[in-house]
């Protein structure tokens, strides 16, 4: 469910505070196990790079979660974006 008074968190913030922090991952080490560059993973945890099939693929390859689970993170937040925009718009 989609929340009504609120921006749902970024997939970035989430992937931060619930798997890398108590993982003790680090970005380097994400990035590395993923194959891609660390600026990847630092601008995702930023919120300056939303989340993209790619990337939620590799990540739950190597977080050992669903693909779906990034992208309905990355959804809820860009439904709840369109919806305010639209309700401004009206």
């Amino acid at each position: 469910m989609i929340p009504k008074n609120r921006l749902p968190m970024h997939p970035g913030e989430i992937l931060k505070h619930e798997f890398l922090v108590p993982l003790g991952l680090s970005q380097v080490e994400l990035a590395r196990r993923m194959g891609v560059p660390i600026q990847r993973i630092n601008t995702l945890i930023n919120g300056k790079r939303d989340m993209t099939a790619e990337t939620a693929v590799l990540l739950s390859r190597v977080l050992k979660t669903s693909s779906e689970f990034w992208m309905n993170l990355q959804v809820a937040r860009d439904l709840y974006k369109a919806s305010k925009h639209l309700s401004h718009a009206a």
